[in-house]
């Protein structure tokens, strides 16, 4: 049997048949593989929060029916992610805009003092929000094993002054797709009296996350990765900080009381629990779609889905290494456990050219860049990680022929519950061809992007 044939099918997503221009004026199948950045919206979501519009009302302060509608709606949303997550008693579940909107938020609540850890491997989201007055903030040297990431964290943490500590790690890798070792990290940070935020953007579309299993304190992830459509976030966890903290955002929805003093003054008592830090009318079509992905993907089934994507990862990387011109990046080697999210550089190639001519002359969506990422980037291209050297504006091959050796970045391909083989196969397809005959048409750099070149 091929392996084509024990893929099972894809969820249904939006966009599916979707048509694209390619720059011959023919017109393609979309092969979205950018899950990485923002997935597809599942049907079953779309049409969920179809059936919802138009029953849409203000949350939390209507006294009409709609208002009521929606508050249930919206409150109903936040338990159900909390079921997803397999949350612990006392846990809270606040909505936020993106994963980066909630690590902003929870740096905000870290008591002062507090000494924060973070690999240098980490998303830019986990990686800066901890740059701020009052917390001292230690960055570790980029592992290359789980073993070593465990005992870095150990090290750095058996040094550590008396006082608040956190460790922010991500569960798997935006830019490699490596699963990290969260449950060891969590098990050595607790050890030395560490509370552990964990990243999940790029988890929780991929593998069931249970915060009681893996025991971190918090988690964090994007409704955009999981399928979900809107500009909505999760910060889920433990409430004694968050409740101590200033709230994020002050305003309406924070404040349970506000009076004018005699001195001419408004004194303020603040919620506890998510309210406090949910100020503002709630974007409650967001919440409500996160809760419509958490139970498709609950339904589907984790471990159909891991199966499936284990599959499809099989194929994408036993195809890439037999082609000696790409160089698949990796940080714990060859063979460690991955979601699908690939990237790679192909010799001869800047990666932004070869990115151009995946979309102009296949119809094939991927990413090049340093992926929010740059430390990790230019440490697996052989780059130093604290530098930031000069981007050429170029559009075409490097020399010398390593692309990662000058322009310091690569491609990431990536996808989901949502991928089709077609579009895995018509990947392979297109960087074979790339890579022995060249691109058709010519690309010029356009604004910092490559494009192709229409002007002859």
């Amino acid at each position: 049997m091929s392996v084509t044939t024990e893929i099972c099918e894809p969820l249904a997503v939006l966009g599916a048949d979707v048509e694209v221009p390619l720059a011959s004026g023919e017109k393609v199948g979309y092969a979205a593989l950018d899950y990485a950045a923002s997935a597809p919206a599942l049907k079953r979501v779309w049409d969920d929060v179809a059936a919802y519009a138009p029953y849409y009302g203000s949350v939390h302060r209507g006294a009409g029916y709609l208002s009521q509608l929606s508050t249930d709606l919206f409150e109903q949303s936040r338990r159900t992610v909390a079921e997803f997550l397999d949350l612990r008693d006392g846990d809270q579940v606040v909505f936020t805009r993106a994963t980066t909107d909630s690590l902003n938020l929870l740096a905000g609540a870290v008591p002062a003092g507090t000494e924060v850890f973070a690999f240098e491997t980490e998303h830019h989201a986990s990686l800066l929000p901890w740059r701020r007055e009052g917390l001292a903030v230690r960055y570790l040297r980029a592992p290359r094993s789980h073993a070593e990431a465990v005992a870095a964290l150990e090290e750095a943490l058996l040094g550590a002054a008396e006082g608040p500590k956190l460790f922010c790690v991500t569960g798997a890798s935006n830019v490699t797709g490596e699963l990290w070792p969260v449950k060891e990290l969590t098990a050595v940070a607790h050890r030395y009296g560490a509370r552990v935020v964990l990243d999940a953007a790029q988890l929780a579309p991929h593998h069931r996350v249970s915060v009681r299993e893996l025991d971190v304190d918090w988690v964090a992830f994007s409704g955009h990765k999981l399928y979900a459509p809107f500009g909505a976030g999760v910060l889920a966890g433990r409430s004694d900080w968050l409740d101590a903290a200033e709230p994020y955002l002050a305003g309406g929805g924070a404040s349970r009381t506000v009076a004018r003093e005699l001195d001419g003054s408004v004194a303020v008592e603040w919620h506890t629990g998510p309210a406090r830090h949910e100020a503002g009318s709630p974007n409650v079509i967001g919440a409500y779609a996160i809760a419509s992905a958490c139970r498709a993907l609950d339904e589907a089934g984790f471990e159909a889905l891991e199966a499936r994507e284990r599959a499809l990862v099989a194929k994408l990387t036993d195809g890439l290494a037999g082609i000696p011109e790409v160089r698949v990046l990796n940080l714990f080697g060859e063979g460690s456990d991955r979601v699908g999210v690939v990237s790679f550089v192909v010799r001869g190639w800047n990666s932004s050219h070869f990115s151009a001519a995946l979309s102009a002359e296949y119809g094939i969506g991927v990413r090049d860049g340093l992926f929010c990422a740059h430390p990790l980037v230019r440490t697996l291209l052989g780059g130093e990680s604290g530098a930031a050297p000069h981007q050429e504006a170029v559009c075409g091959a490097p020399e010398p022929s390593l692309p990662g050796e000058r322009s310091l970045n690569a491609i990431r391909v990536s996808f989901g519950a949502g991928t089709p083989v077609e579009h895995v196969d018509r990947f392979l397809t297109a960087v074979r061809e790339l890579v022995s005959d060249g691109a058709k048409w010519s690309y010029r750099n356009e604004g910092g992007r490559c494009v192709v070149d229409t002007r002859r």
